[in-house]
């Protein structure tokens, strides 16, 4: 416990005297950390470890998780398609963001206070702003290749390796584009309020600090959620309108069903429509803590204690396990080759919806069966 050692018995529960948080801080990462932050006692240390202890699950779970993802969709063969390149380019940048960012984070919490110094601050608050930009932005190309799949059908241009590649390599680079703009002047990258992360500075009131946080929040926020849920939207249309004519038909040639593998109870519809669901809820789950923190402090900081700030933390990082689970264990062939290679991992399976989704679009990947 290095800073905190130092000042261990001046206080008993994280509170005490006239300390601050900012008086944990190594001298030199002090000129990092805004004003803002000396109004406020130490945090309880307990918090400090509640937090070390769920990045270190959420860490261990997403680092295991999206390894078995990348594993599967990479060595079996039925899964190499262009579609489920975004999905392996989702699980490595969720990887990556885990194995990064959490063993710091967790050796932080358990010091109660950045002991890296500022350089590595800077590099710890980049690497969460670039695998969390390629994430979001790679979950929406996913939503766009399975509008274009499932609501375009026979008119829709097929995804091919090429074209797979081409939109990752503009995720990576427009994500890094936002990456390096604080380390270029462009806003900053500072202590958090818990001080035991890093992340942009939203509490500086010049312009330059505003302008980043808004259009960065448009960027990797609401345009990415309004395609995800403009794309999912015409999805669920298109698939009800198949249903329907689905059950018409079905009435006109005075049988039950179509289909002879349908589960009766639960149609196509109403699968896709939890995935849907899931999906955006998660995400927005996911992502709105931090933009609201931020909102906030570039709106009025009077409101931001550190303890408010370990919530943006935990929501994030909690985007990076349930992605494989949304994006990987909901795919059928992903199941079957789970159950195959891995089977103390694999879930139990359920009635698929490939054979709906290719109904409405005959041209359907491989990829986009679930």
């Amino acid at each position: 416990m290095v800073a905190f050692a130092a000042y261990q018995g001046s206080f008993s529960g994280g509170v005490g005297g006239n300390m601050t948080v900012v008086d944990l801080a190594l001298p030199e990462m002090r000129d990092l950390i805004h004003p803002h932050w000396n109004q406020f006692p130490p945090m309880n240390p307990l918090w400090h470890q509640i937090l070390g202890f769920a990045i270190f699950c959420l860490g261990l779970i997403s680092i295991i998780g999206n390894y078995v993802v990348i594993k599967i969709f990479t060595s079996t063969k039925s899964l190499r398609t262009p579609s489920n390149l975004l999905v392996v380019n989702l699980a490595f940048s969720d990887f990556l963001m885990m194995f990064t960012m959490a063993p710091p984070m967790v050796y932080n919490c358990y010091n109660e206070t950045w002991i890296f110094g500022p350089l590595a601050c800077e590099l710890y608050a980049g690497a969460g702003s670039l695998f969390g930009c390629v994430s979001i932005w790679t979950m929406t190309m996913i939503a766009f290749d399975r509008y274009n799949v499932i609501v375009k059908g026979l008119s829709a241009k097929p995804l091919t390796y090429g074209g797979a590649m081409t939109k990752i390599a503009i995720v990576w680079i427009l994500s890094l584009v936002w990456t390096a703009a604080p380390l270029l002047g462009w806003n900053r990258y500072v202590p958090e309020g818990n001080m035991t992360a890093c992340g942009t500075d939203y509490l500086s009131q010049d312009w330059g600090t505003r302008s980043y946080i808004l259009v960065y929040s448009v960027f990797c926020y609401w345009t990415p959620l309004f395609l995800i849920i403009y794309s999912y939207f015409f999805i669920l249309r298109a698939v009800a309108a198949h249903e329907k004519n689905m059950r018409d038909q079905a009435k006109k040639m005075n049988v039950a069903s179509l289909r002879s593998t349908e589960n009766v109870n639960q149609s196509a519809e109403c699968k896709l429509a939890k995935i849907a669901l899931m999906t955006i809820s998660l995400w927005f789950m996911a992502w709105t803590p931090y933009l609201i923190i931020n909102f906030t402090g570039i709106l009025s900081d009077t409101k931001i204690t550190p303890l408010a700030t370990i919530w943006g933390s935990i929501f994030a990082k909690a985007n990076a396990v349930y992605n494989p689970i949304v994006y990987g264990i909901s795919h059928p062939k992903y199941r079957a080759a789970l159950q195959k290679k891995y089977p103390s991992l694999a879930c139990a399976s359920e009635p698929e919806i490939s054979v709906e989704t290719q109904s409405v679009a005959t041209g359907v990947t491989d990829g986009e069966k679930a």
